[in-house]
């Protein structure tokens, strides 16, 4: 069985990296993690600098919260609160969310077990240190070493693949900043407030304001942290 259930996890991994869009790699996970009793998916880009952790949403799908309607994004990111423990964690862990009285109880474990969906958060780190992560989740799950393992990889190489196509695009759109917005992005990088920014280019607080409005939409991103971090991987500014 172990070795059925990493020759497939090799497979599968295989052809996520050879997808050529988003519903490829859900296709691939959802097949292999449904042969394990999985049936809940959030995969998303993360950082240790967000309130929230979460920076952007890439696939969710599921009945996550018992309410018999797959959740969107928005409903993940305000009832779940193992996004949290990522921040904790250096490898893939268990969990368990089971009914109380005063609610969902949501505990990490070493291994899951009775009523309730248990699931698996893969923590998935890069150069930059935490980048993202992957839950999956299910009333009746695999929760051995060889599914953990087999997992863990097919989480790690769903990340990457879907951050490439949905963050890393040479479209043209998406990561070719000018001169200056590189500057104004490397400045801000480097800690200088906005005001300090302006004062040593010579612009105004308004003008670096704009900027990294700009740069922010170009970049694709919500927040000037992550147009930092993507900038970074874009090879756009220096780390």
């Amino acid at each position: 069985m172990a070795a059925e259930i990493a020759q497939a996890a090799f497979q599968t991994a295989l052809a996520i990296e050879g997808a050529r869009s988003l519903a490829a790699i859900q296709d691939a996970v959802r097949a292999f993690g449904g042969r394990l009793g999985y049936d809940r998916f959030v995969l998303f880009s993360a950082s240790p600098a967000q309130d929230g952790v979460i920076e952007r949403i890439y696939w969710v799908e599921g009945n996550w919260f018992a309410s018999g309607v797959s959740a969107d994004a928005e409903t993940y990111v305000r009832h779940c609160p193992m996004t949290r423990h990522v921040l904790e964690k250096r490898e893939s862990f268990f969990w368990t969310k089971t009914a109380g009285k005063k609610g969902e109880l949501y505990r990490v474990v070493r291994m899951p077990q009775g009523q309730g969906i248990h699931g698996l958060q893969v923590p998935v780190f890069g150069p930059l240190g935490l980048e993202g992560a992957m839950s999956l989740g299910g009333e009746r799950i695999d929760a051995s070493p060889q599914a953990r393992l087999a997992l863990t990889l097919l989480a790690e190489t769903a990340f990457f693949a879907a951050r490439s196509m949905l963050e890393l695009s040479l479209d043209g759109e998406i990561g070719a900043l000018s001169d200056r917005e590189r500057e104004v992005l490397a400045w801000t990088a480097a800690g200088r407030r906005q005001v300090e920014i302006a004062a040593t280019l010579g612009l105004s607080e308004r003008t670096v304001e704009n900027h990294l409005r700009r740069i922010r939409k170009r970049l694709g991103v919500a927040t000037t942290a992550h147009a930092i971090r993507v900038a970074i991987r874009n090879g756009e500014i220096a780390a």
